[in-house]
């Protein structure tokens, strides 16, 4: 599975509050800065990376003299709020002085269950991504109470593979990789190099928590590795402390536990749009835009619409039809169907001029939609 890591192109890598605060000891500027090295390189080499951090919790702790981790949620909304600002600002100055831009994206659980929120997410990062700005994420704890209650940021990093699409989700962590069994406790445990993703007896061998820093465990990246491969991401757990990790894993050597996807990505993301029952609305589109569909395997543009269908809001599953009424495709549509009725039959070009602003040029985009 070496080409399985060097094919990876974009690359999702998630690093836990141990790590991060050196135990709890206060943001590890050595370690972030020979993360952020490592990114610099990546990018050079036309890899696209996105950093999801922990840390903000255990490093206002710092700041605030809590040596323990607090259990009342207005404390740990205020030791977010407070550690959020040191870590942000770590990040952007050690990928700065290696010559890359920064963003702090702060998500929750809604944004990315809510299914404009997560279009708008997702074009964000994308956009970032272009840029070639690396996005630092972390969740929202400030203000969203259940992320704090039962959120992770294993599982984070999982939702933002899936948001983007990612190749490869990286796990880095206080631990080699996945044992059979935890090895402080029982000396037979075995180290897992190789597995499928979402096996059952993954989450079997996987313990609890391991610190009082952060909130993870090992099960919580089997688990993480499980969602991670449901849109075809495969996922790397691995110590973060290794010489040049990201490197050496981007070109092809196996460090750590490799947890495969069997799925196929866009063959994951189009199965999910096929399943959709009940559609919100639909379009008819013309024979010229049934031929770019269909033959040159283009986008669904606005210009090609005759007829808008249903009440859709952008980021809905919705039907394209041809004149005679026969479904040929459907995909995620980039606008609501009162905007799309608007725009409809004109050029991209007047988007804008017609709704005050211009999400996308497409009604839907190509990588979303799927044919009939």
């Amino acid at each position: 599975m070496n080409e399985l890591l060097r094919g990876a192109r974009r690359i999702v890598v998630k690093v836990g509050s141990s790590l991060v605060t050196n135990e709890g000891r206060g943001v590890d500027a050595d370690a972030i800065g020979n993360w952020c090295r490592q990114l610099a390189a990546l990018a050079r080499d036309g890899r696209e990376v996105v950093m999801v951090s922990s840390g903000a919790i255990a490093e206002g702790m710092k700041r605030l003299g809590w040596r323990t981790r607090p259990k009342e949620l207005h404390e740990l909304q205020a030791a977010a709020a407070v550690g959020q600002m040191g870590l942000a600002q770590m990040y952007e100055t050690q990928l700065r002085a290696q010559g890359l831009a920064s963003a702090q994206v702060l998500l929750t659980h809604a944004d990315l269950a809510d299914r404009e929120r997560y279009l708008n997410a997702r074009s964000t990062l994308l956009t970032l991504l272009s840029l070639n700005v690396i996005p630092v994420i972390n969740e929202n704890d400030t203000v969203v109470n259940d992320e704090i209650k039962v959120g992770d940021n294993d599982t984070l990093g999982a939702l933002v593979a899936n948001l983007i699409e990612a190749d490869l989700l990286v796990i880095l962590t206080d631990q080699p990789g996945l044992y059979s069994a935890d090895p402080r406790k029982d000396p037979q445990a075995r180290f897992i190099d190789e597995a499928t993703a979402g096996t059952p007896e993954l989450e079997r061998m996987a313990g609890g928590a391991g610190s009082n820093i952060g909130k993870g465990g090992m099960i919580t990246k089997v688990l993480a590795a499980k969602r991670a491969a449901g849109s075809g991401a495969s996922t790397v757990i691995a110590w973060g402390r290794e010489s040049d990790v990201l490197l050496r894993l981007a070109g092809g050597e196996r460090i750590g536990t490799l947890l495969i996807a069997t799925t196929a990505k866009l063959a994951a993301r189009k199965q999910w749009m096929a399943d959709h029952l009940q559609l919100r609305g639909a379009v008819t589109v013309d024979d010229g835009a049934v031929k770019k569909l269909r033959d040159e395997g283009k986008s669904l543009l606005p210009i090609g619409v005759i007829e808008v269908q249903g009440e859709f809001v952008r980021g809905d599953v919705i039907a394209v039809r041809d004149a005679r009424g026969a479904e040929i495709a459907r995909g995620l549509a980039n606008y609501a169907a009162s905007e799309a009725r608007l725009i409809a039959r004109k050029p991209s070009s007047q988007i804008e001029g017609l709704l005050g602003y211009a999400n996308e040029p497409e009604l839907i985009h190509r990588d979303n939609l799927v044919l009939a």
